[in-house]
């Protein structure tokens, strides 16, 4: 187990690593941003959770490739609560930090030689990285994975990149305080981001989908001696964002405002079936509303 440990984290830091070769990007946008939604889900906790999210996005190109890195803040209201020692009990919700890092790599930047085909595929290339996440409530999830994989990059307006990966999840929970370590999984992930025009109005249509594999039995949780067998993830996060710099006298894309969907059956790999008789919460479909401040 140790040595596949290093294994893979050693190929992750390999391939993420080069990132840094060149010594400054050759263009950059970063964000700031908040959404607001009334019906996330959480397993084993129901859905009608209202959540107010904090996001800073960051993304540049370089010599070799592309960065990606966000961090979310996400602030639940009382029907997911923080976890509290205090008489009587708080009706605070539950905070959560969810931080994404991926290092896509364009592999014609090594060939100097164009590596599409047929008009649709522009490039192909390799995709590592990690996320990491902490929640106060009685769950507390304390998620580790890395993930790594082959990237088709298709020839669109903007980027259309499809990457089959191998996820290696694991996570401490306060019920598991030590780590808990899943099965390796498979996962192909679509990231997408197509710019569009109605007439003098600028759009873009951005987001991912993934669907991830079973990753084996989930970690054993409020006393329960062994875990519930996970299920397939169906995740899907999209929003149509509208420049809305003009109305501001900015210069464009400084200011965008837009509605964002997300849809998650078996949220986590919880199943339905599992979950139903304890709360739910394992199939998400959340609408949002969403503004963004890029410099």
């Amino acid at each position: 187990m140790k040595s596949g440990i290093f294994k893979r984290t050693a190929l992750v830091a390999a391939l993420a690593a080069v990132g840094s070769v060149a010594h400054a990007a050759d263009w950059s946008d970063t964000a700031l941003s908040e959404r607001y939604g009334t019906n996330f889900c959480e397993p084993y906790n129901g859905c009608k959770i209202g959540k107010h999210i904090f996001n800073l996005t960051h993304v540049s190109g370089y010599a070799y490739g592309t960065n990606f890195f966000s961090v979310d803040l996400l602030n639940s209201d009382s029907k997911d609560p923080a976890v509290t020692t205090s008489t009587p009990a708080s009706t605070a919700g539950a905070q959560e930090a969810y931080a994404v890092y991926r290092n896509t790599v364009d592999f014609s930047k090594f060939t100097k030689s164009p590596l599409e085909f047929a008009g649709v595929i522009r490039s192909l290339g390799a995709t590592a990285g990690f996320d990491w996440n902490t929640k106060n409530n009685s769950y507390g999830s304390k998620k580790q994975m890395e993930v790594v994989g082959p990237t088709v990059m298709f020839n669109v307006p903007g980027f259309l990149n499809l990457s089959v990966l191998e996820l290696y999840e694991t996570n401490a929970a306060a019920a598991t305080p030590t780590r808990y370590n899943y099965k390796p999984h498979a996962a192909l992930d679509l990231a997408f981001g197509i710019p569009f025009s109605i007439g003098p109005a600028k759009f873009s249509f951005e987001g991912y989908w993934d669907y991830i594999a079973q990753k084996g039995q989930l970690e054993p949780s409020f006393g329960a001696a062994v875990g519930n067998n996970s299920g397939k993830e169906n995740h899907f996060d999209g929003r149509i964002m509208v420049d809305a710099s003009p109305l501001l006298t900015a210069k464009p894309k400084t200011f965008q405002l837009g509605f964002e969907y997300e849809f998650w059956k078996n949220k986590f790999g919880n199943l339905e079936a599992d979950a139903s008789s304890l709360g739910g919460g394992t199939r998400a479909s959340t609408p949002m509303v969403r503004a963004e401040y890029h410099f």
